[in-house]
């Protein structure tokens, strides 16, 4: 029988936007230095609310979305864009922020599944603004733990 996983399992997350957690294990080729392989992260991701729990684990996204997901964030916070998106190539995670009203209220929707051919799982929450600072800082120090490799190669330097 098999023991049910549980966020506490992994400790504190790395990213965490409203019930959605991210757990970055490492790069999935921590030899490699260019721009594609170099930059993937192998995660764990997990989504849960009113008695659901999603989980996808694997190289599901690279160190220069969590980057550009900051950068997004970052403009929501200063008024230069309503909207965010965590929007990997791998189809098992989206994380989409959205002003919501003149309040500041942002609307999260996540996206998680382990099986995108068979399955689709997707949240709804409403963050405040004030959010932002703190997801930014936590992709930001994803961003430090990881640096992005092959920066010259996708410049075409």
């Amino acid at each position: 029988m098999s023991q049910k996983v549980t966020p506490a399992a992994f400790g504190e997350p790395n990213l965490k936007v409203a019930g959605f957690q991210l757990w970055v294990h490492g790069r999935e080729c921590p030899e490699s230095e260019d721009c594609d392989d170099g930059n993937w992260l192998r995660v764990t991701a997990h989504c849960g609310a009113s008695g659901a729990s999603v989980w996808a684990q694997g190289a599901l996204l690279m160190v220069t979305d969590i980057a550009a997901f900051a950068d997004k964030c970052a403009a929501m916070l200063s008024g230069d864009s309503k909207s965010a998106a965590l929007n990997p190539l791998e189809p098992e995670l989206m994380v989409s922020l959205e002003i919501a009203d003149r309040q500041g209220h942002i609307r999260a929707q996540v996206e998680v599944t382990p099986d995108p051919r068979a399955q689709a799982h997707w949240f709804e929450f409403e963050v405040e603004q004030s959010y932002l600072p703190a997801i930014i800082r936590q992709c930001s120090a994803i961003v430090r733990e990881y640096p992005i490799r092959g920066e010259r190669d996708r410049k075409g330097v």
